[in-house]
């Protein structure tokens, strides 16, 4: 195997804590791509009722995956980090099946990668999503954007005051994926605000340390989610179509806030925008912006 390839194949999971804990493994690996597999497991279940996986577990296994693909497009290590991450969801995924993506790192120049991929359980032929991703490769004798984004916001002052306080997001009805990330509401307020603790499980850079890039995307997913579901009141229920994700900066090891707003909110779509800051809102680490189909709950009839 090429060196950088057997690198890959023996530190890329085993060196990112969240991979590792979650028990995802590299299952196949050549140049320019890589395919992962997520195991199944309770925890990823955002739909209890429905027995749906939460959006943001395939956010997560594809952007890793993705990353294994421009790893393994590069002829030596550096560092890279994801610029922007599009996920387009095809098909509702079932709990009892494990995850597959295959990536491809189709276009590398000297500073931006582009990798594109499919995520499919039972039938390859059948995916249940869609990904792609850009990301900034790190310059010669520089930092990578990671490091300069987390430098940035270390020596930042912080302007803001975290609320003290916090609430189950849903009392009553225990969501799997949101117990995992451990997700709570912020009481009072005009809008919805959301926080996901730090937990040691969620790092994907243990260098800097920074958060898994796809964990703030599915912590994103989830706050778009709750606060239409929320604005909804049961109305309709929202089901993801797309999520696309830009990152600004490095999801520092500390607790992780978010917002969302409404942009529109239609007979049978809506869009919501979500920023996740960690030190004050001026300075969010990604922005991002979903569409979800609004369905008429089980039994009820659909007013779209």
């Amino acid at each position: 195997m090429h060196p950088v390839l057997d690198d890959l194949s023996r530190t890329f999971v085993a060196g990112t804590p969240h991979m590792r804990e979650s028990g995802m493994a590299i299952t196949a690996l050549s140049t320019g791509r890589g395919t992962m597999v997520l195991p199944a497991r309770a925890d990823w279940v955002g739909d209890p009722v429905r027995q749906v996986l939460h959006p943001g577990v395939l956010t997560v296994l594809a952007d890793s995956a993705c990353g294994l693909a421009v790893g393994a497009a590069l002829d030596k290590r550096v560092p890279y980090a994801t610029l922007d991450l599009r996920m387009d969801y095809l098909r509702p995924a079932g709990p009892d099946h494990d995850v597959h993506c295959e990536a491809h790192c189709y276009r590398l120049t000297r500073s931006v990668a582009f990798a594109r991929a499919d995520v499919w359980q039972a039938d390859r032929s059948q995916p249940i999503a869609t990904a792609q991703a850009t990301f900034m490769l790190s310059t010669p004798g520089g930092a990578s954007p990671r490091q300069a984004g987390a430098a940035a916001a270390a020596s930042a002052v912080p302007a803001w005051q975290a609320p003290a306080d916090s609430l189950p997001v849903l009392p009553g009805l225990a969501i799997p994926y949101v117990d995992y990330l451990g997700i709570r509401m912020a009481p009072g307020g005009d809008a919805p605000l959301f926080r996901m603790p730090y937990q040691a499980k969620l790092i994907g850079n243990p260098n800097l340390p920074a958060l898994h890039g796809g964990v703030v995307a599915g912590f994103a997913e989830t706050a778009a989610l709750l606060h239409l579901s929320q604005a909804l009141g049961g109305a309709k229920l929202p089901k993801g179509i797309d999520f696309s994700v830009d990152y600004l900066r490095a999801g520092r090891p500390v607790e992780t806030f978010a917002a969302c707003e409404l942009v529109r909110v239609g007979a049978r779509v809506a869009l919501v925008q979500v920023r996740c800051w960690q030190s004050d809102p001026a300075t969010p680490i990604i922005v991002a912006r979903g569409h979800f189909l609004l369905t008429a709950p089980e039994g009820a009839a659909d007013a779209g």
